[in-house]
Parts: C-alpha cells; sequence; structure tokens
C-alpha cells in the first residue's frame, strides 16, 4: 500500500471546481445549501441593520478556515498511517470544502461585485484570505509536523468551530443558521476522530505520547488567536448573526481537557492558550509560507486544468 503514489486533483479542488454542475440544472441555485436541496427556500436576504460588506467579511472568515484546512489535509493523499486513514481525511475534508463553498457563495452573493465562490476561492491573492494562521501552518506530512501534530490541530479547530456553529445555528442570516445546523453532525465526528488518534497516540507507549505530547507544542502558539475576536465578528455577535469566539474559549478546553487526561497526557502552558495581539490571520497577516499554500491551492485553476 506505501508504493502508491496520487495521481488525481485533491478532493477539495475537485469540489470546488464541480460545482457549477450542480449550477446547471438548477432553477434557482439560492435553494441550495451545502450542496443538497433545502426542505424549504432558505431566506437569502441580508438581515435588518446588517451592512452586507461585514456579512460578507464575516462568511469569508469561515469559509476561509474551512478551504485551507482541507486543502491541508488533502496533502496526505494515501501518506497517511493508514490506507483507511486516508479516506477518512478525505472525507473530512469534503466536509470542510462543502462549509467553504456555502460560505464564500454567501460572502460573494451579498457584496455582489460579480464575485462567486470560484472567485473567492481561486482568484484572490494570499493577502486577502482570512482563515486563522492555525489551519495553514504545515502540520504534516512536510517537514513542519508529523501525524499526531495533524491530529492535535485536527482536534483543536474541530472543537472549536463545532462550538461556535452550535451558536451559530440561532444566527438571524438564515444562511448561516442552516448551514450551522446541517454541519453540527459532521464536526462532532471529526473532533471525535481527532480525539481517537490523540488517545492512541498518549496510551501509545512512551515514543508515541512523546510525540503526541510535540503535536500539541507544534501548535500551541496559535491556539489564542482561535478566540480573539475579530471587530467584524464582535460585531456581527451584537446583531445576533455570528459569534465571538471569546464566548466558546472554556468550552473547547473543556474538550481538550477531556482527551488529554484520557490519553494522560500534559497540554502545554499556559492553560488560557497563551497570549495574541492582532494583526492575525482575519486581518491578511499570514505565515511564511502561506503564498506557496495558496499557490499550490489555486495552480490548476489558474492554469485552465
Amino acid at each position: 500500500m506505501r508504493s502508491l503514489r496520487r495521481e488525481s486533483v485533491p478532493a477539495c479542488e475537485v469540489a470546488m471546481m464541480n460545482v457549477r454542475e450542480t449550477r446547471a440544472g438548477a432553477a434557482d441555485v439560492q435553494q441550495w445549501v451545502l450542496g443538497a436541496p433545502s426542505m424549504s427556500t432558505v431566506d437569502r436576504s441580508v438581515p435588518g441593520g446588517v451592512l452586507a460588506r461585514e456579512l460578507s467579511q464575516y462568511c469569508a472568515m469561515l469559509g476561509d478556515d474551512a478551504l485551507v484546512l482541507a486543502h491541508r489535509l488533502t496533502e496526505w493523499g494515501v501518506r497517511a498511517l493508514e490506507l483507511e486513514e486516508s479516506a477518512a481525511l478525505g472525507r473530512i475534508a469534503l466536509d470542510l470544502v462543502d462549509q467553504a463553498r456555502t460560505l464564500l457563495h454567501r460572502a460573494g452573493e451579498v457584496e455582489g461585485a460579480g464575485r462567486d465562490e470560484d472567485r473567492l476561492a481561486y482568484a484572490r491573492q494570499a493577502a486577502d484570505f482570512r482563515n486563522v494562521r492555525l489551519v495553514e501552518i504545515d502540520c504534516g506530512p512536510g517537514p513542519g509536523g508529523d501525524f499526531p501534530t495533524t491530529a492535535a490541530r485536527l482536534l483543536l479547530f474541530a472543537a472549536w468551530r463545532h462550538a461556535v456553529f452550535e451558536r451559530l445555528v440561532s444566527s438571524r442570516d438564515a444562511v448561516l443558521a442552516d448551514l450551522a445546523a446541517n454541519s453540527l453532525n459532521r464536526l462532532a465526528r471529526h473532533r471525535d476522530h481527532a480525539a481517537q488518534w490523540v488517545i492512541r497516540f498518549g496510551d501509545g507507549g512512551a515514543d508515541p505520547a512523546r510525540r503526541m505530547a510535540a503535536g500539541f507544542q507544534r501548535i500551541w502558539p496559535l491556539t489564542a488567536e482561535l478566540f480573539v475576536p475579530h471587530p467584524v465578528e464582535v460585531r456581527m455577535d451584537d446583531l445576533g448573526c455570528g459569534v465571538d469566539p471569546a464566548r466558546v474559549r472554556d468550552e473547547v478546553r473543556g474538550v481538550l481537557d477531556e482527551v488529554s487526561s484520557v490519553a494522560r497526557l500534559r497540554l502545554p502552558e499556559p492553560p488560557d492558550f497563551g497570549a495574541f495581539a492582532r494583526p492575525g490571520g482575519r486581518d491578511g497577516a499570514h505565515t511564511g509560507d502561506f503564498e506557496f499554500l495558496i499557490a499550490d491551492l489555486q495552480y490548476l485553476a489558474r492554469s485552465g486544468g
């Protein structure tokens, strides 16, 4: 199995670039959420008192988080510890692409100016992306990490996003609320899948436990950014459309504490995820290799392939 080489396009790119197939037979694309017809027409109007520009920015933030992490996960190809795990990471990546497609479509439609999810994914420069930096760093299979580091990041991200989406279900924006409601079960599966790997490594002997602890050390400097809100996130929370991520800090820490206790791992200090000061990924300030990551993500679309 280890001799296999992936020759196909990464799953996240295939899913995004084939979105037009769904549109071709749809009389009204606005009735489609997460790639399937909604039980009833989703209200696409911008809620009263909300600036379309800020709603677009908020959706782009959440969409970029999902798109960039999906691309990172597809980098594992068939190089995961087990072939079944390669398939599992591919499914998680496709779930995230579903979220990214809906969020970036929403970002484009409320602000207009001829933008759609494809343009937002494949025509922006790296500095225009608004994802948190946690999702963009190399956690493996490149030299910046390994599988335990990937598991640590996925656990943190999925626990954080699940907590945010639980609150987003009550959003005044019907598209965001519908997306959140339809995503919770999948996000819970992502979180639990990562937790099982963390426990497996933590309880697997001295060397696997050491590698798992090192994985958390690798991602820990970027964890605080998840809980320090951008001004747009604060305003969206105040208007009942978004979620201030500071409100989920304790919940996420509780998930990590529970998993680390079962895995018999000690999480890094400080326990409050450390300190973070803007600017960060939400402001367009990214890590050094981010331009190369975006170039890789956009290569096929820009080359016409």
